[in-house]
């Protein structure tokens, strides 16, 4: 009975997404327009479950590139309008499009000039009507058995808020980069780090000078344990890497006078390199297609900023 019921739930879910899906028209797009213009904050609004889906689309947008909050209607009217500034935009979800909260809110919006979205299932309604643009969210029926309970009309709501802020973050330019700067924390955080979180610095980055002696060469790559060093230049600039690979071709071919050569003259040339800022997963998937297991990290000048180890990052679980 459970399993019927959760299949007659998720197909009628399922079809007002299709529903919705069919009825997209330029209304969407100067929605778009109106968020996309904002010079503020999108303040979004919602009684009830509206609301609940409200703040979860206001987390969205300001998650991936539009600066936004959620603003509760009823509070608005008890001092909390304060919050909104000329230059915001207000989305608001109201299935009804009666909301009283919401509907006593409208004068004060006018006052600041503030451009009205609506999401709302009832297009000639007080709120639709108000509106700079509304979109049509409604629903053939609820999922719940009696018809009543909010459940395909929020998913709805729910999934155009989604299609509002993808399409905000593909007009924006949103890059992963910009989505790291804004989740530091948690999966997402570790899967967005950059290789400048990752990378050994200071004392624990291996480097030693150009004519800097082979025995002291190796001793620096034994002290850091990375399997390697950076060679620089006066300035500090990389002049090449040597490597425990290079060392045990060097030994094949010049056995003991491996020894009485510099870094300079063991050392390979143009390493691979990578910059700071690159996501560490990408630094990840550079390591293991060249099948190499350390990457030296510098600035747009050749300066050695660190090294990145491929043991470091298989460590993340970036994948």
């Amino acid at each position: 009975m459970s399993l019927e019921t959760a299949r007659r739930v998720l197909k009628i879910e399922a079809q007002a997404i299709q529903d919705v899906f069919a009825r997209l028209d330029d209304t969407f797009e100067k929605a778009v327009d109106i968020l996309y213009a904002c010079k503020g904050r999108v303040v979004v609004t919602g009684m009830g479950k509206s609301g609940l889906i409200g703040r979860k689309i206001s987390a969205t947008l300001s998650s991936t590139g539009t600066p936004s909050f959620f603003l509760h209607p009823a509070d608005a009217l008890h001092g909390d309008l304060g919050m909104l500034a000329r230059g915001d935009a207000i989305l608001a979800v109201s299935y009804g499009g009666e909301t009283e909260e919401i509907v006593q809110l409208l004068e004060a919006l006018k006052r600041l000039e503030a451009p009205l979205v609506t999401l709302t299932g009832k297009i000639h309604s007080t709120l639709a009507k108000a509106s700079d643009v509304a979109l049509d969210v409604s629903v053939r029926e609820e999922a719940c058995s009696l018809n009543l309970a909010p459940t395909a009309s929020t998913t709805v709501a729910m999934a155009v808020g989604d299609a509002l802020a993808v399409s905000l973050l593909e007009r924006r330019g949103f890059q992963p980069q910009d989505f790291a700067d804004l989740h530091p924390a948690g999966r997402l955080g570790t899967k967005l780090l950059r290789v400048e979180g990752t990378m050994h610095t200071g004392d624990a980055l291996p480097r030693v000078a150009m004519n800097t002696p082979m025995p002291e060469v190796i001793h620096e790559m034994s002290r850091k344990g990375l399997g390697m060093t950076t060679v620089l230049e006066p300035d500090g600039r990389l002049a090449g890497i040597v490597t425990d690979g290079d060392l045990r071709r060097l030994m094949e071919k010049h056995r003991g006078a491996t020894f009485e050569m510099s870094a300079s003259a063991a050392m390979t040339r143009n390493p691979q390199t990578i910059g700071p800022h690159v996501l560490a997963s990408e630094a990840l998937n550079q390591m293991e297609k060249r099948k190499i297991t350390s990457v030296v990290v510098v600035d747009e000048t050749k300066k050695v900023l660190g090294v990145v180890h491929l043991h470091d990052l298989w460590t993340l679980e970036l994948i």
